[in-house]
């Protein structure tokens, strides 16, 4: 029982990908976009998080939109498999 509490905590985790446009510091008409990857967990994103709260408290450029896709690593049907096999 407590391998398939461990499974669903993973059930959100997966491959997250960020585009961020952001506004120039010196130039403020012009964009500039910034792709940030990383493994992360759905719906929440913590690391994403982080990261735009770095940025927004080092970086001089102003964050104009994000744009987040995921995809996660394990879904129901692989949890499905692996509870067979064991």
């Amino acid at each position: 029982m407590s391998r398939f509490r461990d499974t669903q905590t993973t059930v959100g985790y997966g491959l997250t990908t960020a585009q961020i446009v952001y506004r120039m510091p010196d130039h403020r008409s012009l964009f500039q976009e910034f792709v940030w990857q990383r493994y992360d967990t759905y719906p929440e994103f913590p690391l994403l998080a982080g990261f735009l709260a770095f940025w927004e408290e080092k970086i001089e450029g102003p964050i104009h939109s994000v744009t987040v896709a995921h995809a996660r690593l394990i879904q129901p049907t692989d949890l499905i498999a692996m509870r067979r096999a064991h």
